[in-house]
């Protein structure tokens, strides 16, 4: 193997693909990288029969094309190559750090494997940010929680952290007290991805032909996590107070799934269907399918940090939002981004601002041409770019050709 450092490596410390968020934002952000055209390598653990193949074993960094379940299952694109981690037992099945994966990929393969050839490394995995650094790689940490853990003088101020990427303010300033020198740290929304700006009518009207059953003509849209916090719980509520509205929410494990189909059926609301999980392929045409998009969302904690990773996709879509006041989308007041907003917690005032916008947004096939171009600004693509920006030009992974 060669050994010039030229790779963008991006690290997942959990096996692909899952229906999470944060799987979601950092195979986006991968993704967006290798767009740009660098040689960008998504790096995950591999546990399993596959794993304990000697050559695997000997040799595991061999970057290959992405498999085609986690393009789908993110939308990605064929730019991006992955390499997997093999993780044969008794990796994480006894707690110990000795068989903890963590500690496996950050103290064996990285070291021996797959530092030789890296020019960056990017990740949310602080281990593995301060094993890159103390193996003289330069590095990018994204952190999108609140911790209370003080962070190590001698990685944070080494000259080869590069940047601290994080979505929110108020995270920001968790960092800085925790140790983060205020110049490495930057506040970065998450982006949109680009096929999610491709129309795609004939698909849009497939799922409104399916969707809009019982006499119903508008179809309101939720896509994200099933949690409480989310609003999920609010949205049924909002559902009661709508019946001739059709609303339909995608994502979530099953078991939030059973959970919330079972509440909407205790609390007699059959104007609410829960999709499950949808492959980023098919989400698409289901947001543009949408009369309104819905964003609900809960007070609380949670609504200091939640990044808005949803936000972005719904804006490509070209379709109305309303959404809740929290404080990671109060930025968005004063522009042309979201239709309505309405206070936390309240079915009432959120059933209101949705039946203002169903009756003030006509449907477009199309979408609305002026959300359309706002969103631009935020493809994930820009958003590795403004990265790049702040890592001195001579780190930066090598262009292919």
């Amino acid at each position: 193997m060669s050994n010039i450092k030229k790779h963008y490596i991006f690290f997942i410390q959990e096996e692909l693909p899952k229906p999470e968020a944060h799987l979601v934002q950092a195979t986006n952000a991968a993704n967006g990288a290798a767009n740009l055209g660098y040689s960008t390598v998504l790096i995950y653990p591999q546990k399993g029969l596959r794993t304990m193949n000697l050559v695997n074993l000997a040799r595991p960094f061999q970057p290959q094309k992405t498999p085609e379940i986690i393009v789908k299952y993110y939308n990605l694109h064929d730019k991006l190559k992955v390499a997997t981690l093999p993780m044969p037992w008794p990796i994480d099945h006894f707690h110990n750090k000795f068989t903890n994966s963590n500690t496996i990929a950050a103290k064996y393969y990285f070291p021996i494997h797959i530092f030789p050839t890296t020019k960056l490394v990017h990740s949310r995995n602080w281990n593995l940010v301060k094993a890159a650094i103390k193996h003289g790689v330069p590095a990018i940490y994204e952190h999108h929680h609140h911790e209370d853990k003080q962070f190590e003088p001698e990685i944070v101020n080494s000259p080869l952290l590069q940047i601290a990427v994080t979505v929110v303010d108020s995270i920001r300033e968790t960092m800085i007290k925790n140790g983060m020198p205020p110049t490495k740290v930057i506040k970065l929304h998450n982006g949109f991805n680009r096929l999610f700006m491709l129309r795609q009518s004939e698909k849009a009207s497939e799922w409104r032909e399916k969707l809009l059953t019982s006499g119903r003509s508008q179809l309101v849209v939720y896509a994200g996590a099933l949690k409480q916090f989310k609003g999920i719980d609010v949205l049924i509520d909002v559902a009661s107070q709508m019946p001739d509205v059709q609303f339909v929410c995608a994502g979530g494990k099953s078991i939030e799934v059973e959970h919330y189909q079972q509440l909407a059926t205790a609390k007699q609301v059959n104007n609410i269907v829960f999709l499950g999980y949808i492959l980023h392929e098919q989400l698409a045409s289901l947001l543009q399918a949408a009369d309104v998009l819905a964003h609900p969302h809960c007070s609380g904690n949670a609504a200091t940090f939640t990044s808005p990773l949803k936000l972005f996709d719904y804006l490509a879509s070209g379709n109305p939002i309303v959404a809740t006041e929290i404080p990671s989308l109060t930025e968005f007041k004063n522009t042309q981004a979201i239709a309505a907003w309405c206070e936390p917690d309240n079915p009432y005032k959120f059933a209101e601002a949705l039946r203002r916008v169903l009756e003030t947004y006509p449907r477009k096939v199309e979408g609305y041409a002026e959300i359309i171009e706002f969103v631009q600004q935020f493809s994930w693509e820009n958003r590795a770019e403004k990265i790049l920006s702040y890592v001195d030009e001579s780190l930066h992974p090598s262009l292919i050709a």
